[in-house]
């Protein structure tokens, strides 16, 4: 099966937390290497200073790999993140921010991905990301 962007909206709805869908992300693309998802500018998300907190950073590199580990498998399975280390690089301020996953492995048990955090319209990233999530279906 072929996941589409409706599919990964679905993905999102049916598997993760209320508090993870009150970020508002939306699934832009998506395809069996990986995926990109838009995390929308929020004043609820900025901290002091006015820039887009570490912790939304993370939550949407989180759940961004959820869809790209579901498109890679060509739908949803049971996972669970075993590792997620991120590198911030640069304040976002005032802009969505688009959140590229890469699938660099797909085994039996554990996927592994890269996670690149751009702010809209901007080339350089805000954040990067490393995955591990644990296979259990």
């Amino acid at each position: 099966m072929t996941v589409k962007p409706a599919d990964g909206e679905k993905i999102l709805r049916d598997n993760v937390a209320p508090w993870v869908l009150e970020l508002g992300l939306t699934v832009e693309e998506v395809g069996d290497g990986g995926a990109t998802l838009r995390l929308p500018w929020s004043d609820r998300l900025a901290r002091e200073g006015g820039g887009l907190s570490g912790q939304a950073l993370m939550a949407a590199a989180d759940t961004a790999t959820v869809v790209a580990v579901a498109a890679a498998k060509g739908g949803f399975v049971p996972m669970t993140t075993v590792q997620l280390s991120t590198s911030f690089q640069r304040p976002v301020v005032g802009v969505d921010v688009l959140v590229a996953v890469r699938i660099t492995k797909l085994g039996r048990t554990l996927a592994f991905a890269d996670v690149t955090m751009t702010a809209d319209g901007r080339s350089e990233p805000a954040a990067r990301a490393t995955a591990v999530y644990a296979l259990m279906g």
